[in-house]
């Protein structure tokens, strides 16, 4: 075992899990996980630019990891960042940012890469169950994209798409900077003919309706559990590997695109920087689900984030990379 720490930097969050990590074995013992709203996409789709409050939102957080990172002594510091800041032109202050809060320069990975470390953290612990069947379908539905892929004991193929619950909200539901309250049709339409359209795009490398079993991943499709459980709380222990049906995902995602922000905001599960993008999380949640014909999606709370800290223990054991 090895004790790493990893961070997954997206578009609408930052996450932190320090583990104590076998890749050999499958092993892995969270000592600590914890996720932080950053927005760190904040308008990124409109301007091509990280803006400077969501740097200093993002860096915050880092400063309170670096102190529980330093607390655990993690042996090896794995940082990667997705989708926003692979778009954005001024990355480099990002980079630079991390760099001198952590001592790890980010990695900002291809959607590939992604997909490939989604895929691990998922589906690693479902080996040797005979309750789901495979291939599976891992589905990561991120802030700014959604990452899919298929593969056995191994990737098959994947593709990442520049879908997600804040580019969507984003791209559709603002006007004069406010998020409608709630959604018009026309708006909601303008969201699935998006996702439409990406799925198309994922089709074309990945072989979406050969899989036997969909894996969900990410705040969006976990928030859907919560709700479809009536969980009176947040709880990570419920929610992991749960299993929502397609009608019950299609009456969530209805009532959450015609609920009101205050309605959206007293639902007792819903993290508070979820309010105005959950109701586009789980529209494509639900669009790849019917594309596919899928009766239930699995939930798990194990994703990129697990299989960064097992790439992490692998280089840990190999000498190679890393900090």
């Amino acid at each position: 075992m090895t004790r790493v720490a990893a961070v997954d930097c997206g578009t609408n969050s930052i996450r932190l899990l320090v583990a104590d990590a076998n890749p050999a074995t499958g092993e892995l013992v969270e000592l600590d996980r914890r996720m932080t709203i950053v927005r760190l996409g904040q308008g990124v789709d409109r301007t091509g630019r990280l803006a400077p409050e969501a740097l200093e939102r993002t860096f915050a957080a880092c400063r309170e990891y670096a102190a529980v990172i330093k607390e655990h002594g993690a042996e090896r510091v794995r940082f990667v960042a997705t989708s926003a800041s692979r778009d954005a032109e001024n990355r480099d202050d990002f980079v630079r940012g991390v760099l001198d809060i952590l001592g790890v320069e980010p990695e900002v990975v291809t959607g590939d890469q992604e997909a490939e470390f989604s895929f691990t953290g998922a589906t690693t612990e479902l080996t040797g169950r005979d309750d789901l069947a495979r291939p599976y379908l891992v589905v990561d539905i991120g802030g700014g994209s959604t990452e899919f892929v298929v593969g056995d004991d191994h990737v098959r193929a994947a593709r990442s798409v520049d879908v997600g619950c804040v580019r969507m909200t984003e791209r559709h539901l603002v006007r004069d900077g406010k998020v409608s309250d709630p959604p018009t049709e026309e708006q909601i339409a303008a969201i699935r003919a998006d996702i439409e359209a990406a799925l198309d795009l994922a089709e074309q490398t990945v072989p979406l309706r050969e899989a036997r079993t969909l894996v969900g991943l990410a705040g969006s499709v976990t928030t859907v559990s919560a709700i479809a459980q009536d969980l009176p709380e947040y709880d990570s222990a419920r929610i992991h590997h749960s299993r929502i049906s397609h009608d019950r995902v299609r009456e969530i995602t209805s009532a959450l695109l015609h609920a009101t922000h205050a309605e959206r905001a007293a639902i007792p599960s819903m993290h508070p920087g979820r309010v105005d993008v959950i109701g586009a999380g789980a529209l494509v949640l639900l669009a790849i689900m019917e594309r596919i014909g899928a009766e239930e999606v699995v939930v798990s709370e194990h994703d990129i984030l697990d299989g960064i800290a097992f790439a992490a223990a692998a280089e840990a054991q190999r000498g190679t990379g890393g900090t």
